[in-house]
C-alpha cells in the first residue's frame, strides 16, 4: 500500500444546521480511500490549542459520516500517549491554526515521530492550513503576525514547500515566489480554498477538491525556481501531470 497525505486548504463545507460543518467530497473520498467500513479518524487541533469549540464541530461532522473519533489533545496536558493514539488509526486530520507551535509542541510531545510511524504503517495523513504545511519542508505562515513569514522546519515528510490559502489571501502567493526563487524553500505546491493535493509515496499524484470545479476554478500550482526566479504551473483538478 502506498504511503498516502492529503494536503489541503479545505475539507469540510458548511453543514445541515448554522455552526456546522460536514466533511466535503475530498475528505469523504479520503475516508474512503482507507478501506474501512466505519473510518478510524483521529483529528489533531495543537495549531488552534485544542479549541474545544472547533472540537465539537469536528466530533459531529466526522460521526455523522460514520466515523469512529476520537482526539489527541496536547492541552493542558497529553490526553494519551501519542502512539497509542495514532499507529493503528485509519485517518489523521489535523486542523489549522499556528503551524509554528503546532511543530514545536509535536516534538515536545513525540507526536512527530508518533506521526511517522503512522505513516510509514498505512494511516493516511490529512490537514488543512497548518494542516497542510506541517507535512512538509515549511512554507508560509500568519504564525507569527499579520505579515506572513516563512517557517522551515516542517516535518519533512514529503521534499517540497507547501503554500495554502492561495486563491484568498493577497500576500501568500508573493512569498512563496520569493521564498522559492532564493532557495530559502524547495520546490512547493500551493492549493486554492477548498482544494487539496494527494501525495503518493511522497510524489504529488492528483489534485482534488471539496465540490465541483470549472476547468478555470480552483487548483494547485507547482512554484519551482528556473534561472532565480520563480516559475509557477497551474495544476487543474485531476492527475498531477
Amino acid at each position: 500500500m502506498a504511503r498516502r497525505i492529503l494536503a489541503t486548504s479545505g475539507g469540510f463545507v458548511p453543514g445541515p444546521v448554522q455552526q456546522s460543518v460536514r466533511p466535503g467530497a475530498m475528505l469523504i473520498d479520503a475516508l474512503t480511500r482507507t478501506g474501512a467500513t466505519r473510518p478510524r479518524v483521529t483529528f489533531i487541533l495543537t495549531a488552534s490549542g485544542d479549541d474545544r469549540t472547533y472540537a465539537t464541530l469536528l466530533y459531529d461532522a466526522f460521526g455523522a459520516v460514520g466515523c469512529d473519533v476520537r482526539e489527541l489533545r496536547l492541552f493542558p496536558q497529553p490526553s494519551a500517549r501519542p502512539l497509542d493514539a495514532l499507529v493503528g488509526t485509519d485517518l489523521v486530520w489535523v486542523g489549522g491554526g499556528s503551524v509554528a507551535n503546532l511543530l514545536a509542541l509535536w516534538q515536545l510531545h513525540g507526536v512527530d515521530d508518533a506521526l511517522l510511524a503512522a505513516y510509514q504503517e498505512g494511516t493516511i495523513l490529512a490537514g488543512v492550513s497548518a494542516g497542510s504545511i506541517c507535512w512538509h519542508v515549511g512554507g508560509t505562515t500568519d504564525s507569527f503576525g499579520p505579515e506572513l513569514r516563512a517557517v522551515t522546519n516542517g516535518l519533512a515528510i514529503v521534499p517540497y514547500g507547501n503554500g495554502v490559502h492561495y486563491d484568498s489571501e493577497a500576500q501568500r502567493r508573493p512569498l512563496l515566489h520569493q521564498l522559492v526563487a532564493g532557495g530559502t524553500l524547495p520546490t512547493s505546491y500551493a492549493t486554492d480554498d477548498h482544494v487539496g493535493l494527494w501525495y503518493h509515496d511522497e510524489a504529488p499524484v492528483e489534485v482534488v477538491a471539496d465540490q465541483d470545479v470549472p476547468p478555470d476554478g480552483p487548483a494547485a500550482y507547482r512554484v519551482e525556481a528556473v534561472g532565480g526566479a520563480a516559475r509557477e504551473t497551474r495544476l487543474p483538478v485531476g492527475p498531477v501531470r
